[in-house]
């Protein structure tokens, strides 16, 4: 096990609008900790856009805080959480390892060693990388509990969505329609199994509904779209947005319901008999199902995220998944 601290390159947004390639010391190797050289990390386009826009309402600060986040909030801050590497350096049981850890974009960290989780040796570490977002989708069906058969509209075919749909599809008898008002995501709801409609083409009567448009209009597209006594799960994230949304006309009468979903806590259905350790390991045991490569829908090298990530917030590059590649060594 080294004891020499060493040099690695971090992703820093310095502003609001503004990020750039820093210089950072890791620390030296500790007995119970592990070097990861990252091979891959992820763009989580919803969150990571809201906070490059500066984004992030002053009452949530704390809450929003990334697992490995350094700085605050608006900036300078250095954030992210979808991060695939190999151990470099260790425990022996880890070594040569290709591992998935809630860390930013960075060329290289020293964390603690339960702060990884192995990648099963048949899923990809482009895929991998969505283990994070999988991870949230777990929890919104855990919270959702849906059942064979039903009627289920997704209504946002972003990250969350889109894994959310595809877990969906694996349910006996359950219909999945994806919805979003891009009409070209037709062909991503294709590859994952599921049916698509656009908000003009979506028919009600839907036993469940997952939000994650992140808009006012979604979320009331999501109340048309229910049955009688059914629940509207929120997993959008609005920061500093104001929400507005009728609850006048049915929405007492039919007794509808929204409910929020948020992965930072294990779904109370769970939370006696699984820890958020259990719930990214089963996320990556997921992953061995190709379908989830239709979200990876961009690469760019690790060099290039300063001029990439205000592309992503703007909407210019209309990534699912945009993943970053770092040089070996």
């Amino acid at each position: 096990m080294g004891g020499v601290s060493e040099q690695a390159l971090a992703y820093w947004l310095r502003e609001p609008g503004v990020g750039e390639i820093r210089p950072v010391s890791l620390p030296a190797l500790s007995p119970g900790s592990v070097l990861v050289r990252t091979v891959r990390s992820g763009i989580s386009r919803g969150t990571e856009a809201l906070v490059f826009r500066g984004g992030v309402p002053a009452d949530q600060y704390d809450v929003m805080r990334a697992p490995f986040q350094d700085g605050e909030f608006p900036g300078p801050v250095k954030y992210g959480y979808l991060n695939v590497g190999i151990v470099a350096d260790g425990p022996r049981e880890l070594l040569g390892r290709t591992v998935f850890c809630l860390y930013p974009h960075q060329s290289a960290y020293v964390v603690p060693a339960h702060a990884v989780m192995p990648v099963p040796d048949d899923v990809p570490p482009a895929r991998a990388v969505l283990a994070g977002t999988l991870e949230t989708a777990v929890n919104a069906l855990w919270d959702a509990a849906p059942l064979v058969g039903d009627r289920v509209a997704v209504v946002g075919a972003g990250m969350v969505g889109c894994c959310v749909a595809r877990l969906l599809a694996g349910f006996p008898g359950v219909q999945v329609t994806l919805v979003d008002v891009d009409a070209g995501r037709a062909g991503v709801a294709a590859a994952l199994g599921v049916e698509f409609a656009t908000p003009e083409q979506v028919s009600g009567d839907r036993d469940l509904v997952v939000h994650t448009s992140g808009t006012s209009a979604g979320l009331q597209q999501c109340l048309h779209l229910l049955a009688d006594d059914a629940t509207v799960v929120e997993l959008s994230w609005y920061g500093d947005t104001p929400v507005n949304v009728g609850l006048g006309g049915v929405f007492h009468s039919r007794r509808l319901a929204i409910r929020a979903s948020q992965v930072g806590t294990v779904a109370a259905a769970r939370r006696s008999r699984r820890t958020r350790a259990d719930r990214l390991a089963l996320a990556l045991e997921l992953l061995r199902d190709p379908h989830f490569d239709a979200l990876l829908t961009g690469t760019s090298a690790f060099r290039d995220l300063p001029d990439v990530m205000p592309r992503i917030a703007s909407g210019e590059l209309p990534a699912l998944c945009h993943t970053i590649t770092y040089p070996e060594g």
